[in-house]
């Protein structure tokens, strides 16, 4: 399980979801200066294989102070009533505005596997960015939803990692076996990761000292769409070493 704190002041707000605008209360709270709300996902019930209740997301507050028994009757009592607040949301990012706009601190209770999950996208969506921004930045930003595309379709097709194999990139290019969606997805893949350690070398990281392939693996791409605009042709790796 893990968590994520938070409340709704810019400063100590550390949930991975992005801060709202406005979001100190326009009101005073009628909720305790030390109420937090606790947001957590329902899990699926051992009893039934139905997944219904388990799609949205509950906020609750746990107790502030113990319960009592009542001398008389025996009865547990407590006066602690902001325990009996529950709220549900269909999505995580409305559940934490909610607790904003209440002007109270939160917790994010995520499921096991869901901050793993959550990482893995947030990895792609920077992935697709830089893809955009390169394909622009050679000419070729008419081709960003294609290699979305064929970037998305990696793990489906079991596309190898670029420079793995000891294949030169405009090997890779000019490989027959791949498919052209593959050659795409491996180049721009190997192409981002070239320079996420081109990053990492530049900061000193000394464990990332090494000739980057950066230019290479983009002469690559280039040779390979110049080879899709000529009928199909694809380049041999005589040719794609002398350009």
């Amino acid at each position: 399980m893990n968590v994520i704190s938070g409340d709704f002041t810019g400063q100590s707000h550390v949930s991975p979801i992005l801060s709202q605008v406005g979001s100190r209360p326009d009101w005073d709270s009628s909720l305790p200066d030390d109420a937090v709300a606790r947001i957590w996902k329902p899990s699926k019930s051992a009893m039934t294989s139905g997944r219904t209740r388990t799609k949205g997301w509950k906020m609750s507050f746990p107790r502030r102070t113990g319960p009592w028994l009542e001398p008389l009757m025996g009865w547990t009592g407590g006066d602690d009533t902001i325990q009996q607040i529950d709220l549900s949301f269909p999505t995580l990012e409305a559940a934490i505005r909610h607790a904003k706009r209440l002007g109270v601190a939160y917790e994010v209770h995520l499921p096991a596997g869901e901050a793993a999950r959550r990482a893995a996208r947030a990895r792609d969506r920077q992935a697709e960015l830089w893809s955009d921004a390169t394909l622009s930045r050679l000419g070729l930003s008419e081709m960003r939803q294609t290699y979305r595309d064929a970037m998305a379709g990696a793990k489906r097709r079991g596309d190898p990692k670029g420079g793995d194999d000891g294949r030169s990139p405009i090997e890779v290019a000019s490989d027959a076996s791949l498919s052209l969606e593959a050659r795409r997805s491996i180049l721009m893949n190997w192409a981002y990761t070239e320079y996420l350690q081109d990053v990492a070398s530049t900061e000193g990281m000394p464990e990332n000292q090494r000739a980057s392939q950066f230019a290479e693996v983009e002469r690559a791409l280039l040779a390979l769409e110049a080879a899709v605009a000529a009928d199909g042709l694809y380049p041999s790796v005589e040719e794609g070493r002398a350009a």
